[in-house]
């Protein structure tokens, strides 16, 4: 997985570079919050393990950042502090942290929480593939919604994405359906007295 660091502290920002690297990651490292934005901006991640303390932004207004980009791939954000009261745990949940670790930083709680990162990042991108499907039904081609109702393709489309269309007959179709159609409909009328 690619990975940033958001770290002001250099020991800390070295230790987790380090235990990230041997965990086979790849790094990006950032001194600050905006330097950490400007990284991620250019160069997206699967995982930001952020210090909460930081200058310029911290890690809790870089979070809410994270959160408000729209049509990107979800980033599985680790907040990494030293505090540990509850009224700090449900800010930082209410920002958009998905996880914490305790400084000083353990190799051992690192490497766990980002197996975590990647189960619920598998799934996201499960859920994601899943959203791209249509259910379509296979007689009358409306297509189902979110709220299991049936619209014509045309609707839903015109729906999500504000596209209009212009029908007209392909090839095929005036082979096979229109041409024969049009036969039949020659041979009845011929029969008629």
């Amino acid at each position: 997985m690619k990975i940033l660091i958001a770290e002001d502290d250099s020991i800390g920002q070295k230790v987790a570079r380090v235990t990230v690297e041997r965990l086979g990651h790849e790094v990006a490292v950032a001194d600050d919050g905006e330097a950490a934005w400007e990284s991620l901006v250019k160069h997206p991640v699967h995982v930001i393990i952020s210090d909460w303390m930081m200058p310029r932004l911290d890690g809790l207004d870089f979070c809410r950042r994270v959160r408000e980009r729209k049509g990107r791939d979800y980033v599985y954000f680790v907040l990494l502090t030293a505090r540990t009261g509850r009224s700090d745990y449900l800010e930082a949940m209410d920002a958009g942290v998905d996880d914490f670790l305790a400084k000083p930083l353990k190799g051992d709680e690192l490497h766990i929480r980002l197996r975590v990162a990647e189960r619920i990042l598998k799934f996201m991108g499960q859920v994601t593939e899943l959203k791209r499907l249509l259910p379509i039904c296979s007689y009358c081609k409306k297509v189902r919604d979110d709220k299991d109702y049936w619209h014509g393709i045309e609707h839903y489309i015109h729906t999500h994405t504000g596209a209009d269309f212009s029908h007209g007959i392909c090839p095929d179709c005036k082979e096979t359906v229109v041409d024969s159609q049009i036969a039949e409909f020659m041979k009845r009328t011929e029969k008629r007295p």
